[in-house]
């Protein structure tokens, strides 16, 4: 059997930033081909089901990573809760590149896609939602207190790199993280 030219890993990065970059509906097979230096057949091989199945795997991929590289740290009770906000907010940083990338969740909630991934991203918000909330409790606050600070804090999150993109200023996502951070570690 020939080896894979070209690996899982390094396909779901390129089918990433394609979709983060110009949406479900405005990707084509195309640029998705192009972008993994696949051909349009060897893609529906791996995804047969077509540009679907690809932005569904795409959002599976990006859940996994997160679960892994944020949940794990913000829901590791081996930490103090002032740990693992810090942390946390490192990882957010690091994962949107300081604010330059989009989230997954509105490049693929945008016109009728929406429709197509709800299910995927009401799953990635909740667990957004819960790992804040997490947090909030461990500092203290009630779990209606912690919910409503968790909810805000993704709204903050999605909300600042939309205004980030929009102004092309990368101080606003820093900002924005440096006040999540001070809200959950307030004296």
């Amino acid at each position: 059997m020939r080896p894979q030219k070209v690996q899982d890993a390094e396909i779901m990065t390129s089918l990433v930033k394609t979709f983060r970059s110009k949406g479900y509906e405005g990707t084509s097979l195309a640029e998705l081909a192009a972008s993994t230096g696949l051909k349009k057949a060897s893609l529906y091989h791996r995804f047969p089901k077509g540009k679907q199945e690809m932005a569904s795997a795409v959002l599976d991929f990006l859940e996994e990573w997160v679960d892994q590289h944020l949940f794990t740290l913000l829901l590791d009770e081996n930490k103090t809760p002032e740990e693992r906000i810090k942390e946390g907010i490192a990882e957010i940083r690091k994962s949107y590149d300081h604010g330059k990338e989009t989230c997954i969740f509105r490049a693929l909630s945008l016109g009728q896609s929406l429709e197509l991934f709800e299910v995927q991203i009401n799953r990635g918000m909740s667990k957004w939602i819960h790992a804040f909330k997490n947090i909030g409790i461990a500092l203290g606050l009630t779990a209606s207190e912690a919910q409503q600070q968790a909810v805000d804090t993704l709204i903050k999150i999605q909300g600042s790199l939309i205004v980030t993109r929009g102004m092309n200023d990368l101080a606003i996502f820093e900002t924005t993280l440096q006040e999540i951070q001070t809200t959950y570690l307030k004296p």
